[in-house]
């Protein structure tokens, strides 16, 4: 009875101290300042729900500091975690607004901007967000070493999800009668249900049963002071919502804004919307790779690639007989499925070693400039 008073005054010096942590964040990181322009955001699109071009600018600059949030919460739970199911957490959260914008657009019928969105996503964590990792990371510390088992098991999952996708695009070409368009949509159905059970596999495999050969090595950098687990476990919680708020301003707004901007659909889809929904995951990456910790810089980047093609993709194909106003399949343009293929042999090339430099990053990045600049100039035609 009478202890339960003085457990209550810890609980609230608790909290006070990790709000005080909070506040004391925010006023040290100008760009957490960035924070005020959520409510803006929110506002906005009550009040001026037809400015579709403002309101994108707002949402997209609304999502950079809830990423960079969600970044410092994720990187407090990866250091009490380990890196492996940091990463793992950091990729999930990350993927949560990739999902969003997905399932607004499904519901909505709009399956190139689906389909364009999980190429992209996959095509910009793999290169992009890895390349520019290696980059910064190799100018901080001129040579890094990383997990080759983790790097090489990841570039594995997301050659086998390639090859999942790329089996329904070359197919659907071989005939174009009603028979062949309900065998490639049950052959997308099934594929999704195997995509599924081996990204669950996969994740028994270095999560339970072979856990000690994923595991990152102590590289002797100093990490900044780490949040309490219950202040990071409730900013998570937080910012993700305030993400899926911000992220469906962001699906009304982006078509009517890319039109305004003479963009097509399929590059909104392949790098505005990835790049967006990959904000939170790409912050978490480079600050890890500053930190000079690879290991989860590259848990990050291929994991939520793999979580993208293995499981985010299939969910979406079985979520499209529920919410779409027709069942969605695997088949992809072929401009997509050579970028993914591209992607998923340079992500394998480059991290057989161990070891990275910042060269090796600009030639990554380079790949995926290459990917952009041809989407932007010459759109490729999509069904």
């Amino acid at each position: 009875m009478f202890s339960a008073r003085p457990s209550r005054l810890a609980e609230e010096h608790a909290a006070k101290a990790g709000l005080s942590v909070l506040f004391n964040e925010i006023r040290n990181a100008p760009l957490l300042w960035l924070l005020a322009l959520v409510p803006v955001a929110l506002v906005a699109a009550r009040v001026w729900h037809d400015a579709h071009t403002l309101l994108f600018v707002l949402s997209v600059a609304a999502i950079v500091p809830l990423a960079a949030l969600l970044s410092r919460a994720t990187e407090s739970v990866a250091a009490k975690t380990g890196d492996a199911i940091g990463g793992l957490l950091n990729a999930t959260l990350g993927n949560l607004t990739e999902l969003i914008i997905a399932l607004a657009a499904l519901n909505a019928g709009q399956y190139v901007l689906v389909k364009a969105s999980i190429a992209g996503a996959i095509v910009t964590n793999a290169l992009f967000m890895l390349g520019t990792s290696f980059l910064y990371g190799g100018l901080k510390h001129h040579v890094q070493e990383y997990n080759r088992s983790n790097a090489r098991l990841q570039a594995g999952l997301l050659f086998l999800a390639t090859i999942g996708l790329l089996i329904p695009s070359v197919l659907a070409d071989a005939d174009t009668s009603p028979a062949d368009a309900r065998f490639v949509q049950t052959l997308s159905l099934g594929l999704s249900v195997l995509l599924i059970v081996t990204y669950a596999l996969g994740l028994l495999f270095t999560l339970v049963t072979h856990r000690e050969f994923f595991s990152g090595g102590s590289h002797g950098e100093e990490h900044e002071a780490e949040w309490p687990l219950p202040l990071a476990l409730i900013t998570l919680a937080v910012v993700t919502v305030l993400v899926a708020l911000i992220s469906e301003i962001f699906v009304e707004s982006v078509q009517q804004a890319a039109t305004a901007l003479g963009l097509s659909a399929a590059f909104v889809g392949f790098i505005v919307v990835a790049m967006v929904g990959g904000a939170a995951e790409m912050v978490s990456a480079w600050s890890a790779a500053g930190k000079n910790r690879l290991d989860l810089s590259v848990g990050i980047a291929l994991g939520s690639a793999v979580q993208i093609a293995l499981f985010v993709a299939p969910v979406l194909v079985l979520l499209s007989y529920v919410i779409g106003p027709k069942p969605m399949d695997l088949e992809f343009w072929h401009g997509a499925v050579a970028m993914m293929f591209i992607a998923t042999l340079t992500a394998a090339l480059v991290t057989t070693s161990g070891r990275s430099a910042w060269f090796i990053g600009v030639l990554v990045v380079m790949i995926y400039v290459i990917f952009a600049l041809t989407l932007y100039l010459l759109p490729p035609r999509v069904s």
